[in-house]
């Protein structure tokens, strides 16, 4: 059975730093991001373990196109992207942790 591939954004507290990312299985990656697990990474170095947004895709190669096209965008790209699905910018760590 082929595996489908989530896109997500994180930021930091302040929300002035953006991460773009892909994985598989998101739980187990903000576990990594909160806990630190790569100390030298750059989501460890500032601070980074606030989801903002996601997006779940069939395909992980799917997830991963999307994730090039944004990472490819501006900032403002990325802003909006944010606002359309969490315009409060809440952590939603605490759903996603429920799945």
């Amino acid at each position: 059975m082929e595996r489908g591939g989530i896109v997500y954004i994180l930021t930091n507290i302040s929300n002035d730093v953006l991460y773009v990312g892909v994985t598989s299985d998101l739980q187990k990656r903000m576990i990594e991001h909160k806990e630190k697990k790569y100390p030298e990474s750059f989501t460890s170095k500032y601070n980074i373990h606030k989801l903002v947004y996601y997006n779940f895709f069939p395909t992980i190669e799917e997830a991963i196109v999307e994730e090039k096209r944004i990472k490819g965008g501006n900032r403002k790209q990325k802003i909006e992207l944010i606002n359309a699905m969490n315009m409060q910018w809440r952590d939603l760590w605490e759903e996603v942790s429920k799945w």
